[in-house]
């Protein structure tokens, strides 16, 4: 499960058995991912742009008007 997933889903407790260089010797290393994350948009290496329009909050205004949402 990616990190972002496990934060959204406000688990109690995490737990694991391999660490991060174990994944890493069998070819699953996110250590790029982590050391982007970290960085300004405009710092990443993947090209992020915020689009601005008319419209960008609508999805938010929605949920936050719903009445029978569940709370996260």
């Amino acid at each position: 499960m990616c990190l972002g997933a496990i934060y959204w889903s406000r688990p109690a407790q995490v737990f694991f058995a391999a660490t991060a260089s174990a994944a890493a010797d069998v070819g699953f290393d996110d250590s790029f991912i982590k050391g982007q994350i970290c960085l300004p948009h405009e710092q990443q290496q993947l090209s992020i742009k915020q689009l601005v329009h008319g419209e960008a909050l609508a999805p938010f205004q929605a949920w936050k008007a719903k009445a029978d949402k569940i709370e996260y």
